[in-house]
């Protein structure tokens, strides 16, 4: 974190808050979502955790390798179900709750900055959103984006520049957020500026250094 006189120097200079989503906008709970697929196969929460994340499948979505449509036949091969898009999108949404005291933050950062989300996803997350967590269109809009889109993932400097050239922003007007210390790196390769999220306490902390968060 900058110190005080090099952080009010850039102050002015934020213009978009880029907020990751699992375990920072929401608390994201991967063994409930697991735990719901083994269910449904008829198996072990162990073998669907080595079949999808694992063996690297995951990241074949998260990464754009596979669009939707075969991430989604793929998901269901590799468990030995034929896995249907409610179940996927019903299983996700049970292992996700949104962090109220974050979004509350978001509702007060909108008043003086732009925000939107970047997220480690394949584009059926960011297609369902309004399934998966109902409380974050309301607040970002349209400006939620999975890294499949972009064909590469986080924390590939890529991503961030293909997600701000959508969003036609520059990186140094940039605040990103993640709980991952090596997407925090990745974002600050990419030129932006970048918080690790790990507590909310911390997280205020650095907003009122950089001059975007009162009271």
């Amino acid at each position: 974190m900058y110190g005080q006189s090099e952080s009010v120097a850039v102050t002015d200079g934020i213009k978009l808050v880029l907020f990751d989503m699992d375990n920072v906008l929401c608390d994201y709970d991967r063994a409930k979502r697991v735990a719901c697929l083994a269910e449904l196969a008829g198996t072990s929460s162990a073998f669907i955790h080595e079949a999808i994340w694992d063996s690297g499948f995951e990241s074949l979505g998260d990464s754009g390798a596979l669009d939707a449509a075969d991430y989604l036949r793929g998901f269901g091969e590799r468990i030995g179900y034929p896995l249907s898009l409610d179940e996927w999108v019903e299983a996700r949404r049970r292992s996700m709750q949104a962090n109220a005291a974050m979004l509350e933050i978001v509702r007060r950062l909108r008043k003086t900055v732009d925000v939107a989300i970047l997220t480690n996803n394949t584009t059926l997350v960011a297609d369902h959103i309004d399934a998966l967590l109902p409380d974050l269109r309301p607040l970002f809009g349209s400006r939620i984006y999975a890294s499949a889109q972009f064909n590469t993932a986080k924390p590939d400097p890529r991503c961030y520049r293909r997600c701000l050239s959508e969003l036609n922003t520059m990186p140094q007007t940039v605040l990103f957020v993640d709980d991952l210390m090596a997407n925090v790196a990745g974002a600050r390769e990419a030129g932006l500026f970048a918080h690790r999220h790990t507590s909310m306490e911390a997280f205020r902390q650095a907003l009122s250094e950089y001059g975007l968060l009162h009271g």
